[in-house]
């Protein structure tokens, strides 16, 4: 692991999500030591709309962007590092957000029983002038979901606040047959990729030995 230097800049996650808030303390805990580090919580609240026509792809990265650019903006004339990510669910193109009601939920779930699906998670790192954007893919495949097992799940009320209406680390891992890919890419925050936007923004914050 590079140790890290002494004097570091204040770090903004612009998001509340706890499983982001989750992964981004594990990261800096594995760097720096537990509760040696700390960050901000300072979610951008934009419109997270679609566009007409927006492939998931496009979609995760302008709100990723969108959110850190949003919160950059705040901290002008500060070594400030903002970290925003955004996670979409996408079933052969179509973008699968958090679902509206437990009604939008089973139809969800339903289209991607026994399916495979992608998981995009956009990541942007804006440092003053410094800027570093990623996105990381997963593919996961549900099983085959009876309808006793869906209304179960749906009976969790985990589903509601989940882009795809499922959650990897929760309950909802009991849908998955296989991921191919990254967890932490799933749950919204893939820690590898995070680690290089940060050295690309100066930072050489590596999780590891």
């Amino acid at each position: 692991m590079e140790p890290p230097s002494t004097s570091q800049p204040r770090i903004v996650l612009a998001s509340r999500s706890p499983r982001r808030v989750d992964l981004l303390t594990k990261f800096v805990d594995e760097i720096f030591g537990e509760g040696q580090m700390t960050f901000d919580i300072e979610p951008a609240d934009i419109d997270e709309t679609p566009f007409e026509h927006e492939t998931p792809l496009a979609h995760v990265q302008r709100l990723a962007q969108s959110k850190a650019q949003t919160i950059a903006q705040r901290f002008t004339g500060s070594d400030v590092v903002v970290i925003a990510a955004d996670t979409t669910v996408d079933v052969d193109g179509e973008i699968f957000g958090k679902p509206e009601n437990l009604d939008d939920a089973r139809r969800m779930l339903n289209e991607m029983s026994g399916r495979t699906h992608r998981v995009h998670t956009a990541i942007s790192v804006v440092r003053g002038e410094q800027q570093a954007h990623t996105v990381d893919s997963a593919s996961v495949t549900l099983v085959q979901i009876s309808e006793e097992l869906m209304e179960w799940y749906l009976a969790t009320g985990e589903s509601l606040d989940k882009a795809g209406a499922y959650a990897l680390q929760g309950d909802g891992g009991k849908l998955v047959e296989t991921l191919q890919g990254s967890f932490t890419t799933v749950v919204g925050l893939p820690l590898e990729p995070l680690a290089d936007l940060l050295a690309q923004c100066g930072l050489s914050w590596k999780i590891g030995a």
